[in-house]
């Protein structure tokens, strides 16, 4: 009996500990300095764990529409601060700001900060992410 706690015991501390190298650092990926405020048409969302993800189409400095990517925290995450799944949803084809920090790699990518949905709701992902 002894013999299958430990066991068990050791299986846990490893699935946590691959869980833990799974996930990455914020700060190597994003560069909280550079903010980017995204005002455009949320196209889809992508709600599952262990990060949401938004595809924002906002227009570019150069005039054309440019398709944005936002990640953001976990849905339970949300669901504690009364956002859920069905406000992101009723939310798809109507206009949204959303500040990010943006990738390191500059690409059209970036990390949530705020967000303020088509209600005028705004939820702050700082400082979880920031």
């Amino acid at each position: 009996m002894i013999r299958r706690i430990l066991v068990s015991m050791a299986f846990a501390i490893v699935l946590l500990a691959t869980d833990a190298l799974a996930h990455h650092n914020m700060t190597a990926l994003f560069d909280f300095n550079d903010r980017v405020t995204l005002k455009g048409t949320l196209t889809t969302v992508d709600w599952r764990n262990p990060h949401t993800y938004l595809t924002i189409e906002a227009k570019g400095d150069a005039g054309g529409i440019e398709s944005w990517q936002a990640e953001g925290p976990s849905p339970t995450w949300f669901r504690i601060r009364d956002v859920g799944k069905a406000d992101f949803e009723a939310s798809v084809g109507k206009v949204l700001t959303v500040e990010v920090s943006r990738a390191r790699d500059k690409s059209r990518t970036g990390l949530i900060r705020t967000l303020t949905l088509p209600t005028g709701r705004v939820v702050s992902a700082c400082p979880q992410n920031c």
